[in-house]
């Protein structure tokens, strides 16, 4: 477990150093900024990327598929994310699929 939260780390700190910002503004509590983007941090879609990651051979595709639909800022941070790792990740999304590789999803940032 503690293994993930490293990746997902790491996925996040290369992310940020690509242009990254978490939006914290989606983030409808009364908390600081620092709080809210901890709460995104940990976005179930995030998690399966991570395990997809330190699972699966690199070069690979990853498939993660939720009932909910994917936030923006989970959508942004896909992005990038493919783009770091070269590699093509679908996302199963309650309305979609999203077919994310080299910082571009196929949905072409349509909700």
């Amino acid at each position: 477990m503690k293994s993930i939260y490293r990746v997902l780390e790491g996925l996040t700190q290369r992310a940020k150093l690509e242009g990254f910002t978490p939006l914290t503004d989606l983030v409808l509590m009364d908390v600081s900024e620092e709080e809210k983007e901890e709460n995104l941090t940990f976005h179930s879609e995030k998690l399966a990327l991570a395990y997809g990651v330190l699972k699966s051979s690199p070069g690979t595709k990853i498939r993660i598929s939720k009932n909910l639909r994917i936030c923006l800022d989970c959508h942004n941070w896909v992005k990038i994310v493919s783009k770091i790792l070269n590699r093509e990740i679908i996302v199963r999304d309650r309305i979609r699929f999203h077919q994310f590789e080299g910082g571009v999803c196929s949905c072409r940032d349509y909700w």
